[in-house]
């Protein structure tokens, strides 16, 4: 059971190791947003966690069809915002994964095209 750093007690885990293999197997530990296969490498394993599509801090029900394979970072882009259904909420994650890209691509341009300082 993990630590709340807010309470400092213990909270139940939204969903328990089972359950989060059960989902991450039926996915092909595959993040369902935005592909990233969880099995090429041991980093990517490490990011790997199981998402409430229509999210639990919007009364989202634990249940299999709300559940999917995802990334920590699609994971953290999707937040707790309500979406229609899961192909609206992938759409929104993979264009901010993209925005987000290209703010990153612009900045180490403008770094590396700085002179260096002697």
């Amino acid at each position: 059971m993990p630590l709340s750093l807010a309470t400092l007690s213990m909270v139940a885990s939204p969903v328990s190791v089972q359950e989060g293999l059960k989902i991450l197997e039926r996915d092909d530990y595959r993040c369902q947003y935005c592909g990233l296969d969880g099995r090429t490498s041991f980093e990517n394993a490490l990011v790997m966690r199981v998402d409430f599509v229509h999210p639990r801090a919007r009364k989202g029900k634990k249940d299999p069809s709300n559940l999917v394979a995802c990334c920590t970072p699609c994971n953290t882009i999707k937040g707790t915002k309500i979406y229609a259904n899961f192909d609206e909420a992938k759409s929104f994650v993979l264009k901010q994964r993209e925005d987000l890209r290209k703010v990153w691509q612009s900045k180490s341009a403008r770094q590396s095209a700085k002179p260096a300082i002697a």
